[in-house]
């Protein structure tokens, strides 16, 4: 099985000033804008905004952890409630303190707490860190917060071994089968939660840890989903915003399909610029110096179709071999970091020539967070779930997927067939999508810094200028380069614009270009 879209990486130069490069939203423009909350909270909510919160060690030098408690449902406040995890590391340094600062690195299904405690909380900027408390809380239904189960670890196995370019009825059949038994899966297991882990549930949820916190105003930098997550509680909440960034964004306004067929272009840009920088190495198996990115990609397909009908041994415990599904992903794996392509060419040599699959096993089970011993995180469950909530499917059945293969194959000539497939996993989610394509304004919130790549594979470049356009208080700050995401990931232009804002409230000019 190949990955969920629209999900995130979970990992985590010079510039000047330039004009506007936002545009029209790539979604349409006829869709309702997100509604924002009464500003008065709820009588049947203050429970939940004046609970106490007991902080003690996590285990984790440096950290402290607690428990705050959601309802299960905010419009019945009264009919049971979810229990969150959440960390905290207190800021360093002396000085004016600035509060908290909140991170969620994306997903959707990506542990917050852990990413705060194994690098935001230690590697954000020393400067940030010294004026700002460090906060994460883990979303509803991922990781330490009721984390919503599906597959055990074996049937997980199976699962992303699953082929996902069926040849015939027979593979057809057995991929429906897979999407099928994982989302009933889900439904057994987490029939309480699955229907209340939408992110505007989420955002909602960080309203109440602002409360608890003592911020009158919501400090925050989200990455990827991260920023749907942000963008969503802007909108529900724009009053309350206080210095919020945005990093790698998301399009509110596009519907399922859209936004997996603008993804997967968003993965070939990210292979074209792979495949050139690959042939100009001199241990590039996909071709020398003279082989077009449109070749490169051609030798890639065809040891994508020899592992479809003969898979390698890849030295694993449990006997998994590398077939097409899994180095398919593997190859996705690399393309969220330009600092992995080095790994890549070489997880290509070994399996192209030496008949080796560990080195591209090794990089798709880093992205499925699968663990050496065989048990996974509850990443590409949460994903499912909340992805699935969000909105209503791409397609209803395999049929529909066959008739927009083309489509998908011309965005993306490598990735589009296993893609395209790949969306079925929302069409047999066995509760109903309660979120639709929306407009997010956020009228009358403070400067939202929103941050794009230009050759980001996961979240394209157009997602970053829609959003921007969208938000009435919308900075659009602009990375041309490589990669997922910008922040902390080498641009000193990028790191000290953000920073900047952070820290002094000074946004960066709409249109800020840096390289």
């Amino acid at each position: 099985m190949a990955p969920l879209l629209a999900s995130a990486a979970l990992l985590i130069s010079a510039c000047s000033p330039g004009s506007s490069s936002a545009s029209t939203p790539t979604g349409g423009t006829t869709q309702a804008a997100l509604a924002a909350l009464p500003q008065t909270t709820p009588e049947s909510l203050s429970p939940y905004y004046t609970q106490k919160l007991t902080w003690r060690g996590c285990g984790v030098s440096g950290f402290q952890c607690t428990t705050m408690k959601a309802p299960l449902d905010y419009a019945k406040p009264g009919s049971g409630e979810v229990k969150l995890a959440v960390a905290r590391k207190k800021a360093t340094g002396e000085g004016k303190p600035l509060g908290s600062l909140l991170v969620n690195p994306g997903g959707p299904g990506g542990s917050a707490v852990e990413y705060l405690q194994q690098y935001a909380g230690i590697g954000y900027p020393a400067e940030v860190r010294a004026h700002y408390d460090m906060v994460a809380v883990d979303p509803r239904g991922v990781a330490r917060s009721e984390p919503v189960v599906c597959l055990d670890g074996r049937e997980m196995d199976a699962f992303t071994q699953t082929d996902v370019t069926p040849d015939d009825q027979k593979e057809t059949n057995a991929l429906v089968g897979a999407d099928k038994k994982f989302a009933e899966s889900c439904g057994a297991h987490s029939a309480r939660l699955l229907r209340h882990v939408s992110t505007a549930e989420a955002a909602r949820d960080m309203d109440i840890l602002r409360a608890l916190l003592g911020d009158r105003k919501l400090d925050y930098v989200g990455a990827s989903y991260g920023t749907f997550l942000g963008a969503t509680y802007a909108g529900l909440f724009p009053e309350r915003v206080g210095r919020m960034v945005l990093d790698g964004a998301m399009d509110p306004s596009l519907d399922a399909r859209t936004l997996n067929l603008e993804q997967t272009a968003g993965f070939e840009t990210a292979f074209q610029a792979f495949a050139k920088d690959c042939v100009r190495q001199s241990d590039c198996p996909l071709g020398g110096r003279g082989t077009t990115p449109t070749q490169v990609g051609d030798h890639l397909k065809a040891f994508f179709r020899t592992l479809d009908a003969h898979p390698l041994a890849a030295g694993d415990a449990r006997g998994r071999k590398l077939g097409e599904a899994l180095a398919t992903t593997g190859v996705i794996a690399a393309m969220y970091d330009q600092g992995t392509w080095g790994q890549l060419r070489e997880a290509l040599t070994s399996a192209m020539k030496d008949n080796d699959g560990t080195g591209l096993l090794t990089l798709s089970d880093s992205y499925y967070e699968r663990g050496a011993s065989g048990g996974y995180s509850n990443l590409m469950s949460a994903n499912a779930a909340v992805n699935c909530l969000d909105l209503p499917p791409s397609f209803t059945g395999p049929d529909q997927v066959k008739k927009a293969l083309p489509a998908f194959e011309k965005a993306s000539p490598v990735f589009g067939e296993t893609l395209a497939w790949s969306t079925l996993n929302c069409s047999y989610w066995p509760v109903r999508a309660t979120g639709e394509p929306h407009r997010i304004v956020a009228k009358g919130a403070a400067p939202i810094v929103v941050v794009g790549t230009t050759r980001d594979p996961a979240t394209p470049y157009r997602w970053a200028q829609a959003l921007a356009a969208q938000l009435s208080s919308g900075r659009l700050l602009t990375y041309v380069g490589d990669g997922h995401t910008a922040y902390g990931r080498g641009s000193t232009c990028i790191d000290s614009a953000i920073n900047t804002y952070l820290l002094h409230g000074t946004p960066p000019p709409h249109g800020k270009r840096c390289s």
